[in-house]
């Protein structure tokens, strides 16, 4: 580990991972007429597999049995995680306001709690069910605009239900990390997928390219391909699974509802947005959803 960690707070370094995240978001919105969802999640991949890849070649090669070895679930999880989770993020925050985007995607951890029991029998208690429920129903007044009306007229913005689908995709690659092959470090998995998860995205880009697409190389889009590839990828990841080394999983999760007060901050200081009344009702909504829906798995862990 870089000894320079060693002097950065425990706290600091589990609260700066949802900022970037919440960063990523933003940016993204910021961008949406500069950079097609594509490229973005293109370049943020490829970049941070090169930062990557001097650090962990030793450990790929060591280990190139195993990665050999359990390639058909290293596919999945490349495809969920790489290839899908952050497209589909990109591709709503073309059509939705970065507030939206973060609030919706706080809903994760109850869809992972529903997916768990639903893909593999973990019990769910009434409590938890109640709690999945109310945080739909905060989803259905934020995606509704308050008016869940809309539901019935088919009337829900279509970035809202990308936002939702890269929630979904990242409850499943969440529930499937019981899969995770025994033994295979994390850095090197971590390079494994992002390398796996490249294949079809250069595959995308290479259309996204036949098909017109381009981006100016100035200083602006270069410096926000530079974030994405560098913070919320590279240093998320190094400074997350220090904080849960040091702090455990459950106390490290709950820095994770950081997110959505970071993301609405940002987009009201940097974009412009504003907080709606519906925004706040259904945040409050989807964070007592959340509490509900994992107080009883905190308690057992």
């Amino acid at each position: 580990m870089n000894p320079g960690i060693r002097l950065v707070p425990i706290w600091l370094l589990a609260a700066l991972p949802p900022l970037f995240w919440a960063g990523n978001f933003v940016l993204a919105r910021a961008l949406h007429m500069e950079i097609t969802p594509i490229a973005l999640s293109f370049w943020r991949w490829a970049i941070a597999l090169l930062i990557l890849l001097p650090f962990v070649y030793s450990g790929l090669w060591q280990q190139r049995r195993l990665l050999l070895r359990h390639w058909p679930v290293l596919t999945l999880f490349a495809v969920l995680g790489v290839t899908n989770y952050n497209t589909f993020a990109y591709l709503g925050l073309q059509h939705t306001t970065a507030t939206n985007g973060v609030l919706l995607s706080s809903v994760t951890p109850v869809v992972i709690v529903a997916l768990s029991f639903l893909l593999f029998r973990v019990p769910l208690r009434g409590t938890q069910l109640f709690g999945i429920l109310l945080s739909l129903a905060g989803v259905v007044l934020i995606a509704t605009e308050g008016r869940p009306q809309m539901l019935a007229e088919l009337e829900i913005n279509r970035g809202d239900l990308w936002i939702l689908a890269a929630s979904l995709d990242w409850a499943l690659y969440s529930v499937f990390l019981r899969w995770r092959p025994a033994g295979l470090e994390a850095k090197t998995f971590l390079t494994a997928i992002i390398a796996i998860g490249l294949l079809p995205l250069a595959v995308l880009y290479a259309w996204d390219l036949a098909a017109g697409h381009r981006f100016a190389l100035d200083a602006t889009n270069l410096a926000a391909i530079g974030y994405v590839a560098l913070f919320p990828s590279v240093l998320a990841y190094v400074f997350w699974n220090r904080a849960v080394a040091e702090m455990g999983p459950n106390r490290t999760g709950q820095y994770l509802h950081l997110m959505p007060a970071f993301g609405a901050a940002l987009a009201i200081l940097l974009l412009g947005e504003r907080l709606q009344g519906f925004h706040l009702a259904g945040a409050v909504m989807i964070a007592v959803g959340i509490v509900l829906a994992t107080f009883n798995r905190r308690r057992n862990a």
